[in-house]
């Protein structure tokens, strides 16, 4: 079947945050399950050079952006056996970022539009048309109102992915003609509440709503965790499935990387040592013999449970561990870890950015990898971590409860707990603890972390099974 894949942002090319790995990946996954996706996202600034340099100019026409018409260029590009179509327009996409601009919603329905007559003038008509998130939303919006009865566009069927429920695209109804170019008649099926929302047309306008995790696409009808759209989902809770995400298991690999200070296997376990020396280094830490390395590798920001740490660190440094933080964000969180670097120097190190190096040394080196999220819709640096032979200490929310099974049950892989509570997640430290100092049995769950399978082999083929689903409608 023929897919097109509609995104913001996507490995190689550009990335802010998951959804970029995620698009970088299943459509991989999906041809090389023998189906025919290719990949449509905007021609930003920030892309690379030498990735500029490989694209192919195909052709170009104009958009209608309500009354205006928008100049819109289409380059192709390859990577990793997948065809990428890119949407030039410097006025919306020549910018230092890829989002937080005051036109955000003009740029992004520019962008949607695109995607719709891009279809016409490249010669491949998609049998499925995947949206992700607020970005595309307009996408399935567009192709209800005013494509789908076009000769050349019959039968589409629309997916839309939800990565993460927070952000929506919430804006003003003085948009919705002047900027949407969409009929007041038409607006029930963007209005919700005192507003207009992207993400609401795109889960009532779609065949199917997905989102990245089992689990998630169950919490996201709860108020806790849907940030208002948790009744327009239950009434179309009859669309709504969750798939787990998965990984680039080449590009997260323990006996390849070569940011590792030494590549090891599970048949070489012992090795994970020297990466674990290395990074004490790096952070300058000395090591301690029977001291647990704990990673944590994270946007410091509230919803990653950040607050819990802060409430017990005390105790975790007490119980004998020593930590090591990589990320940006919060002021008050920054400031909360130089603080503990400067009371404890030999037990905690800080690196305050984003540096995919050290992240990649942490997985490798650290022993366990500390995600106590408040809410996660998938999460991806715990299956990365089991890659590692890390074993991840996690909340069991969103993602991380279908990916990270408790070692006190069968087939664990980490360790987990279910309240949001900092004494909680100290137990689960405990825990790990106290198994670390088992080298045997330490062993034997390094040796089965590494082995868990979370490559998108396995999501792709539900992917393809929902696809095909629709098709036989």
């Amino acid at each position: 079947m023929k897919i097109l894949y509609a995104t913001s942002e996507a490995l190689p090319f550009i990335a802010s945050g998951g959804l970029a790995d995620v698009a970088g990946s299943l459509p991989a996954a999906l041809n090389r399950a023998g189906e025919d996706c290719r990949v449509v996202l905007p021609l930003y600034q920030g892309i690379k050079e030498e990735l500029r340099q490989n694209l192919e100019y195909i052709c170009n026409f104009t958009v209608d952006v309500s009354w205006r018409k928008q100049y819109c260029g289409v380059f192709k590009g390859e990577a990793g056996g997948v065809t990428y179509y890119f949407i030039d327009n410097e006025y919306y996409f020549k910018r230092a970022s890829l989002y937080g601009y005051f036109d955000d919603a003009e740029r992004f329905a520019f962008f949607s539009r695109a995607v719709l007559e891009l279809i016409s003038h490249v010669g491949f008509k998609p049998d499925i048309l995947h949206c992700n998130d607020w970005q595309t939303a307009l996408v399935s919006v567009y192709y209800n109102l005013y494509y789908c009865h076009w000769a050349g566009f019959e039968n589409i069927r629309t997916v839309f992915t939800i990565h993460n429920i927070a952000y929506q695209g919430k804006y003003g109804y003085e948009i919705l003609e002047d900027l949407l170019g969409i009929a007041y008649h038409d607006s029930a099926v963007l209005q919700y509440g005192d507003c207009i929302n992207f993400m609401k047309g795109a889960i009532v306008s779609s065949w199917k709503v997905t989102t990245v995790s089992p689990t998630y696409a169950e919490e996201i009808m709860d108020p806790w965790f849907s940030h208002g759209l948790d009744k327009l989902l239950a009434e179309n809770r009859y669309k709504l499935c969750g798939i787990l995400n998965g990984i680039d298991v080449n590009r997260y690999n323990s006996e390849t990387d070569k940011n590792l200070a030494k590549n090891f296997t599970v048949d070489t376990i012992e090795d994970k040592l020297y990466n674990k020396k290395e990074i004490l280094d790096i952070f300058d830490l000395p090591y301690y013999e029977g001291a647990p390395v704990i990673g944590v590798v994270t946007r410091l920001v509230a919803h990653k449970g950040l607050d819990l740490i802060q409430y017990v660190f005390d105790d975790i440094i007490r119980m004998g561990c020593q930590v090591v933080v990589l990320g940006s964000g919060d002021k008050d969180y920054e400031d909360f870890f130089w603080y503990m670097r400067g009371k404890y120097p030999d037990k905690v190190g800080v690196m305050i950015g984003f540096y995919p190096d050290i992240a990649s040394k942490i997985y490798g080196g650290a022993d366990l990898f500390l995600m106590p999220s408040k809410s996660e819709p998938c999460g991806l640096a715990q299956m990365i971590s089991l890659r590692y032979g890390t074993i991840p200490i996690v909340r069991a929310t969103g993602g991380l409860k279908d990916s990270i099974h408790d070692m006190g049950g069968e087939n664990g892989n980490g360790f987990t707990f279910k309240t949001y509570n900092a004494h909680d997640m100290l137990g689960a430290i405990s825990r790990a603890q106290a198994l670390f100092q088992n080298k045997d049995e330490w062993n034997k769950a390094m040796r089965h972390a590494m082995q868990c399978d979370n490559s998108w082999d396995h999501s792709s083929r539900q992917y393809l099974a929902l696809y095909n689903e629709m098709l036989s409608y």
